[in-house]
């Protein structure tokens, strides 16, 4: 039986909207497939997507009501009830038959599950996503941004049997794509599944403006003077991001005007972390200031005032103190505006980044007297501070290119096609 050439491709999500890594990262992928003449069409539970592209199944956002409780009551807990295992099949039978329509409806060829078999945000989804390829045989690209044994809050469950299913499953017409190379030995150690690297990237090759008449607003917005440096905090507000170290780097700066800009939410981890911060900011005399309900994304088709490159053009300095990272967005985002950066040396950074030789300001854990220092210095200094951010671009465009992904991922689609 001859195989049919793949042309629609079915990427299959729990959002596919704003400014969060899976989402970004949809978006570069959708570009370097639409380039080389691919369709994409796209399925989640929340869409910013073009219409005429896109299906949406409510029940597959992770904060669905339905969803959320279903979340809440499998996980910290050792047993499930009879009434949620019912909910959950209920849910996973409705998503399954949505799933068929998506693919019926756009002619899908291959489907791009985007974490979607890999963080049990939403179990029904994952099952749902599993039982296709299953009966179908569709050839998938499963692509894992985070796994569940990668965070604390999933460790202690009343699912695992469904962790075991389908987060990721294993069948042999999926290939498996993890964004670093801890990932990769995991899942190769933990499940026995071959996979593929295929790090964040950005688009190296298209230099960004460096300047914009958003951006002198922004910073008038936000009340900075002419010589005030603008320091950017561009994460969601969760624990991971450990923002209290950003916090203090702005108060040991002893600056005239102490402000911290944070750019994302709160995110989907609750209110607790977003009070410690406010009142650790508080505390520490420095102004905290929450831009996320400005910020929408590149194309203004969003109506917000400021797009994430407005933002970035603003800062002067970029702080990334994060203590877990699955590859790390933010960085190579301040890599491509060319602004200097402060990061801790989580452990993704340390093995699959520092090696490449990146010019940055380093800390590890605490934000330390040589540290400040040096921030001092590269605020200061003009040419050193353009020095260090060439260098950065170049070594951006060497390593985590669109083109380091489009060569991996058009061979990844050529393995169902011989």
């Amino acid at each position: 039986m001859p195989v049919r050439p793949i042309k629609n491709i079915g990427i299959i999500s729990t959002r596919i909207a704003g400014t969060d890594g899976v989402s970004l990262e949809i978006a570069k992928w959708v570009e370097i497939l639409e380039r080389n003449r691919f369709q994409c069409f796209y399925f989640a539970g929340e869409l910013s997507t073009p219409k005429s592209k896109s299906y949406l199944a409510e029940e597959a956002f992770f904060d669905h009501p339905e969803i959320g409780e279903i979340t809440q009551s499998l996980f910290g807990v050792r047993k499930r009830s009879a009434e949620t295992t019912a909910k959950i099949h209920k849910l996973k039978d409705k998503l399954k038959q949505e799933l068929y329509r998506f693919i019926k409806k756009f002619d899908i060829d291959l489907i791009i599950p985007e974490n979607a078999l890999t963080i049990p945000m939403n179990i029904p989804l994952g099952l749902a996503v599993t039982e296709i390829i299953n009966e179908t045989g569709i050839p998938t690209i499963a692509h894992h941004h985070d796994f569940f044994w990668e965070r604390d809050r999933f460790l202690v469950n009343a699912c695992q049997d469904y962790l075991n299913m389908a987060f990721p499953p294993d069948h042999h017409q999926i290939r498996h794509v993890v964004i670093n190379s801890l990932a990769s030995k995991e899942l190769s150690y933990r499940v026995g599944i071959s996979n593929t690297v295929i790090p964040n990237i950005f688009n190296f090759e298209e230099e960004p403006a460096t300047t914009s008449k958003a951006s002198e607003k922004l910073r008038k917005m936000i009340g900075l003077g002419e010589n005030d440096p603008f320091l950017l905090q561009p994460t969601r507000i969760v624990p991971r991001k450990w923002i209290e170290r950003s916090i203090e780097i702005v108060s040991y700066l002893n600056l005239k005007k102490p402000i911290l800009v944070v750019s994302h939410s709160a995110g989907d981890e609750g209110q607790e972390y977003y009070q410690r911060i406010v009142e650790y900011a508080e505390k520490h005399k420095v102004q905290l200031v929450l831009i996320d309900h400005l910020i929408g994304d590149n194309k203004r088709s969003d109506g917000k005032k400021y797009t994430i490159t407005d933002v970035y053009q603003s800062a002067d300095l970029v702080t990334y103190p994060s203590g877990y990272e699955g590859f790390g967005n933010a960085f190579l985002e301040a890599i491509y505006y060319q602004k200097p950066i402060v990061v801790n040396r989580y452990s993704i950074y340390r093995v699959d980044i520092e090696p490449k030789g990146f010019d940055v300001i380093t800390i590890d854990g605490i934000a330390t007297k040589k540290c400040i220092t040096k921030i001092k210095r590269v605020l200061k200094d003009e040419e050193l501070r353009e020095r260090m951010v060439k260098k950065n671009f170049e070594l951006g465009k060497r390593y985590f290119s669109y083109e380091v992904a489009e060569r991996k991922l058009l061979y990844l689609i050529g393995t169902f096609e011989n």
